[in-house]
């Protein structure tokens, strides 16, 4: 009886053994008779491509000038509202000015004087060169008035400058705008005293429209785009114009131009200044505002661009892509990126005109594995 037992167990495990190996040829072969996988590829193609820059920037006045006293004196009076614009010329501050009008009284008397003292010391000498003449007095009395009277002649040029310099000084009385723009608030109030050319300023005034945006570009990119335009690969832009960014996202609806970039690399920054100016009609823009300028680099003629979404990493980081090769199998490439273009990727080596890349399925797929290529419908948008 147990020796029949034993036989029963030896054959349903042979028997199951068998059925196993069965459902695994026929497992093997249904995997061997599934179809390609279908993946959604593009065809890479090459057309001109303007080529952007994003970079950051610092909005600063277009003039900036520093209101100062050149006279000294108590300040009387102010004409201005604080914040607000102001004209060229326009008066500022009136410093009494009592004291620089009786210099001018001063000046002009000391003028009268000099011209009554020229008079005399002219009639002397002309009576002086008719008396030597005739032997009449000594050559030397002649030479002593005709000196006195050069020198009564110099004294009236004097007395001018003086009423010159004393009217000057009298109009500094007056502080006036030097330029149009927006005043800062004020740091004096009537009754303060200013000394001339003081250290501290009285106000500030700044011109914003137009308005100037500094950008900092890298020496190494501005190093990088002058290879690539002498190598041919970038074509240079005739577009002077520079479109902004403003810190909260938004784009500025003015375009500004570009005036011209610093001759030397920052040493601190190891950075290079380029200047933009913009109009600014509203004001919206305000010196020392951070922005994100976007400059036109040049025309790439033949740009290679590809959606975001079909360029992976590796783990080491390095961009890659999939692509269908003329087997219909699954091919990596590794790439190189450039920009990112309208929410895709300009592609400087890796791929060519013509080539198959998976942009959709790519979870579903593997080196090496056979796919089932279908065209989607993709657009590369250019600028």
């Amino acid at each position: 009886m147990h020796k029949a037992l034993k036989i029963a167990a030896v054959v349903a495990a042979t028997m199951w053994l068998s059925a196993c190996n069965q459902e695994a040829q026929q497992a093997g072969q249904s995997q061997q008779q599934r179809p390609p996988t279908p993946v959604g590829v593009i065809t890479v193609k090459a057309a001109p491509q303007a080529i952007e820059v994003e970079l950051p920037g610092r909005s600063r006045a277009y003039l900036e000038a520093e209101v100062r006293p050149q006279v000294t004196g108590i300040i009387t009076s102010r004409g201005f509202t604080e914040g607000g614009i102001v004209d060229q010329g326009q008066s500022l501050y009136q410093i009494d000015p009592a004291t620089y009008e009786a210099t001018l009284i001063s000046a002009k008397a000391d003028l009268a004087r000099a011209l009554a003292a020229l008079s005399s010391a002219k009639a002397t000498s002309e009576r002086y060169e008719a008396l030597v003449q005739t032997n009449a007095i000594s050559k030397q009395d002649y030479d002593e008035a005709f000196a006195a009277y050069q020198e009564a002649k110099a004294g009236v040029v004097v007395a001018e400058a003086a009423i010159n310099t004393a009217e000057i000084n009298l109009q500094y009385t007056e502080v006036k705008a030097p330029i149009s723009g927006r005043i800062s608030k004020s740091s004096v109030t009537a009754g303060a005293l200013v000394t001339a050319n003081q250290n501290s300023t009285l106000a500030t005034i700044q011109q914003l429209d137009p308005i100037n945006v500094d950008i900092a570009q890298s020496s190494a990119q501005m190093l990088r785009l002058k290879s690539q335009l002498r190598a041919g690969k970038l074509q240079q832009s005739e577009d002077a114009s520079v479109s902004l960014l403003l810190e909260d996202g938004t784009e500025y609806e003015h375009a500004g131009v570009l005036k011209f970039a610093e001759v030397s690399v920052d040493e601190a920054t190891g950075s290079v200044t380029i200047r933009a100016e913009f109009p600014n009609p509203d004001g919206l823009l305000l010196p020392g505002m951070y922005v994100r300028a976007r400059l036109d680099t040049g025309t790439d003629p033949s740009a290679i661009l590809v959606p975001q979404k079909a360029v992976t990493r590796n783990p080491k980081g390095q961009p890659m892509v999939m692509v269908v090769n003329a087997e219909n199998t699954v091919e990596v490439r590794m790439v190189k990126t450039a920009e990112a273009i309208n929410n895709q990727w300009r592609i400087v080596d890796g791929l060519v005109p013509g080539d198959k890349l998976i942009v959709e399925g790519l979870q579903k797929i593997r080196p090496g594995a056979p796919v089932a290529p279908q065209v989607v419908s993709t657009s590369t948008p250019t600028k």
